[in-house]
C-alpha cells in the first residue's frame, strides 16, 4: 500500500477505458477512427468497404484483416481529448473471437455497441453481446447508418432488450431517417441537432428549443417530421425507461444515441456524453481482496499476447491492463506467477501497429510490454506485496482440427508458430496419448483460417488440418488412480491437464455417470497446471 498521490488522482480520474463491440460491416471501425479524429490523433478518417478496398482502417493492422475487411484481433490506441484520456480497446467483430473479446472486456471499464439501424441485433452477434453482459460494465450504444432506411427505433429499442436482456434509454432520438433524415432531438439538453447530407459535420448544428413540441423544430425540419417526433417523444416519455445511473453503471441500462459515423455526425456528441457518463478506473478484484486504483502502488494485469505485431522485427507484445498506481519506464515489477524481479525497460503505447516508447502511464492505461516468452494471458504484474488478479478465463472449444506440417524439414518453424499462436489464445492445443499427434480447439471456424493465413505468411509454414467430429472439450479433475483409469480416453491440453472431448452432449452424460469420482469442467479455470 501507498499514500494517495494527488498527481495520481488527477491523471487517474482523466482517464477513460472502454472497448468497441460490433457485428461486421455495423461501422465499428469508422467509428473508432471517427473518435481518435476528434482527439487530433490521426489526421484522416480512413475507411474499410471490405476485401477490395485499397485503404484501410488504422485499427485494422493484421493483413488478413485488411483482405476481409473485419477485425480478427484486438487492437490498442489512446488519445487526448477535452481534458481526458481516452483508451479506445478495438475487439474482433465476429463471434468466432468471442473469447478474445471477452478478454479485452475485462481490460475495459465500460463498452459501446455499435449497432446497423438496418440490421439490428444480428444473430450471429448476439455470442458477443452477450459476453459483453457477462462483464456487467456500463454499456453505451450508438445506432448507426441513420442517413439510410432501417427499422424503426421503437423496434431497435425493443430488440435490445428482448435479445440481449438489456433496458435502454435513447439519450437523443432521431428525426426522420434514410433520404428524410434531418437530425436528432436531444432529449437530455432539449436541442435539436441538425444533419446535412454530403458534409463531414466538422462544427456541430444546433439549436435550442423548448421541448419536442417547439414549433422552431416544424419550421426547420417539416411539419410532417415534426409532428412524428412529437408523437414518439411523447410514447417515450410514457412508455420508456428513466434516465437512472445507478442502473447504468451497473449495466443493466444503456444509453442509446442515434447518428452516422461516415458522416462525422452525433460522434462528437456521443463521445462528449460518453465521457461525462462512463467511470473512470475502479478497484479490480483480487487475492488480496479490492485493489484501489488511487492508494495502491502500480500494478496490473496481462490480458493479451499478440506475436509478430510489427513483421520486420518478428516481435511479441504482452498487453498490460494497469489496474493501479503510475507506472514508469524502467521500473522493477514481480511476475508473481514466475515469483521474481523483473525490469520494464521499454514499454509501449499504440495506434494499431505504430508504437511510441512510454515515459509513464496510469491506471487505466493499457501499454504493450516486450515480451521474450515470460508472460502469459492472465499474468498478474505488481510492486510491493505480491497478489495475483482474478484469472482469466478460457471458453470451452467447439471445433476441433487435427493439424500436421506439410513439409517435414519445416517442422521446428511449425512448432515454434503453433506454441506462439497458442499463447496469444488464438487456439488451444491439445497432444494424443501416445502418439503426440496434435489437436487444435476453437471457438468458431474462422480461427482455422486466421491460425492457417498467420502460419503461412509469419512462420512460412503450410499446414494441413483435419476436422474432428468432436463439439465438447472437458478438463478433467480427480484422483491420480481415477484419471490414470482413462487416460486412454484423454488428450493433454499446453499445460498437460487431462482433457476428454465427446461428439455430443449425449456421450458426456454417459462419462459423466460412467466416471463419477471425476469433475468434469467446462475449463480450465482454477485447476493446476501438470508442468509450467
Amino acid at each position: 500500500m501507498s499514500q494517495s498521490n494527488p498527481q495520481w488522482e488527477n491523471e487517474i480520474a482523466k482517464r477513460r477505458t472502454f472497448a468497441i463491440i460490433s457485428h461486421p460491416d455495423a461501422g465499428k471501425t469508422t467509428m473508432t477512427e471517427k473518435l481518435l479524429y476528434y482527439g487530433g490523433a490521426i489526421r484522416e478518417a480512413g475507411m474499410v468497404k471490405g476485401r477490395k478496398n485499397s485503404k484501410h482502417a488504422t485499427s485494422d493492422w493484421m493483413e488478413i484483416e485488411k483482405k476481409r475487411g473485419i477485425s480478427v484481433t484486438s487492437s490498442a490506441m489512446d488519445f487526448e481529448y477535452n481534458g481526458h484520456h481516452i483508451n479506445i480497446l478495438d475487439t474482433p467483430g465476429h463471434q468466432d473471437f468471442s473469447e478474445d473479446t471477452y478478454r479485452t472486456l475485462t481490460a475495459a471499464d465500460a463498452a459501446v455497441m455499435i449497432i446497423d439501424v438496418a440490421k439490428g441485433v444480428e444473430a450471429q452477434t448476439i455470442k458477443l453481446f452477450k459476453v459483453c453482459r457477462m462483464r456487467g460494465i456500463p454499456i453505451f450504444t450508438f445506432v448507426n447508418k441513420l442517413d439510410r432506411h432501417g427499422k424503426d427505433p421503437f423496434e431497435l429499442l425493443e430488440e435490445i432488450e428482448r435479445v440481449l436482456g438489456i433496458r435502454s434509454y435513447p439519450m437523443n432520438w432521431p428525426i426522420g431517417m434514410g433520404s428524410y433524415f434531418s437530425g436528432v432531438f436531444d432529449r437530455m439538453k432539449s436541442r435539436v441537432e441538425l444533419y446535412q447530407s454530403n458534409t463531414q459535420h466538422e462544427e456541430i448544428s444546433f439549436f435550442p428549443v423548448e421541448g419536442a413540441e417547439d414549433p422552431l423544430i416544424g419550421d426547420r425540419v417539416g411539419q410532417d417530421l415534426w409532428q412524428q417526433l412529437q408523437d414518439e417523444i411523447s410514447l417515450l416519455d410514457v412508455a420508456g425507461d428513466e434516465y437512472d445511473p445507478e442502473l447504468i453503471n451497473k449495466g443493466q441500462l444503456t444509453p442509446v444515441f442515434f447518428g452516422s459515423a461516415i458522416n462525422n455526425f452525433g460522434v462528437q456528441t456521443f463521445l462528449d456524453n460518453f465521457l461525462q457518463m462512463a467511470p473512470a478506473p475502479s478497484a479490480k478484484k483480487s487475492t488480496e481482496g479490492l485493489i484501489d486504483p488511487y492508494t495502491n502502488a502500480f500494478s496490473g494485469f496481462i490480458f493479451k499476447i499478440q506475436a509478430n505485431m510489427n513483421p520486420a522485427h518478428r516481435d511479441r507484445i504482452a498487453f498490460l491492463r494497469i489496474c493501479s498506481g503510475k507506472f514508469e519506464r524502467g521500473m522493477s515489477v514481480k511476475h508473481v506467477r514466475l515469483g521474481k524481479d523483473i525490469k520494464l525497460a521499454q514499454p509501449v503505447q499504440f495506434m494499431a501497429q505504430d508504437r511510441e516508447i512510454v515515459e509513464e502511464s496510469f491506471a487505466g492505461d493499457v501499454i504493450g510490454l516486450f515480451d521474450p516468452g515470460i508472460f502469459q494471458i492472465g499474468d498478474t504484474l505488481c510492486v510491493g506485496k505480491s497478489f495475483e488478479y482474478e484469472e482469466m478465463p478460457h471458453f470451452s472449444p467447439e471445433f476441433f482440427s487435427k493439424v500436421m506440417v506439410k513439409d517435414a524439414m519445416k517442422h521446428k518453424q511449425f512448432q515454434k508458430g503453433i506454441m506462439q499462436l497458442t499463447e496469444e489464445g488464438t487456439v488451444q492445443l491439445f497432444r494424443t496419448h501416445p502418439m503426440e499427434e496434435l489437436i487444435l480447439g476453437v471457438v468458431g471456424v474462422l480461427q482455422f483460417e486466421v491460425l492457417e493465413y498467420r502460419l503461412k505468411a509469419e512462420y512460412g509454414v503450410d499446414i494441413m488440418l483435419t476436422r474432428m467430429p468432436y463439439q465438447i472439450a472437458r478438463w478433467l479433475e480427480g484422483e491420480k488412480a481415477d484419471l490414470d483409469a482413462v487416460k486412454n480416453r484423454t488428450v493433454s491440453d499446453r499445460y498437460g491437464r487431462p482433457v476428454m472431448l465427446f461428439e455430443s452432449e449425449y456421450q458426456l452424460r454417459v462419462a459423466m455417470d460412467k466416471y463419477s469420482n471425476i469433475k468434469f469442467h467446462e475449463s480450465s479455470l482454477g485447476l493446476k497446471s501438470v508442468h509450467t
